[in-house]
């Protein structure tokens, strides 16, 4: 997974840019990023020179195999996001194992849930 700086730098990119720094920094060539999402290199190289852009399927795909949110690879910081120190730990969260994700879940459920429940009651 990026650093939380890296992925800042790469939002303040246009696609293009962000989608060829961000397979840079992950290390496949073009050709195994085509291959991943089902493209051929061509259409790789055609999108990170701006001109066509991808379906809404391949950029679920790029995502996928980048990884990352696809906020970070269709969105210009503080665009969509204003979050982003919890976006990234949220992302981080995503890839840990089922049972560190049901700790995590049960400790914001009992900090969330309090806070949910004195809410209602004043509506």
């Amino acid at each position: 997974m990026l650093a939380p700086e890296s992925v800042i730098s790469v939002m303040a990119m246009e696609f293009p840019e962000r989608l060829a720094r961000l397979r840079k920094d992950r290390g496949p060539s073009q050709r195994a990023l085509g291959e991943m999402v089902g493209v051929h290199v061509s259409h790789l190289r055609r999108y990170e020179a701006g001109k066509p852009q991808p379906t809404l399927e391949v950029l679920r795909k790029l995502a996928r195999a980048l990884p990352v949110s696809a906020d970070v690879l269709l969105f210009n910081d503080g665009e969509r996001d204003r979050e982003k120190e919890f976006r990234y730990r949220f992302e981080a969260v995503s890839k840990l194992d089922k049972e560190q994700r049901k700790v995590i879940k049960a400790v914001l459920d009992a900090i969330l849930l309090p806070h949910d429940a004195k809410r209602w009651a004043a509506e």
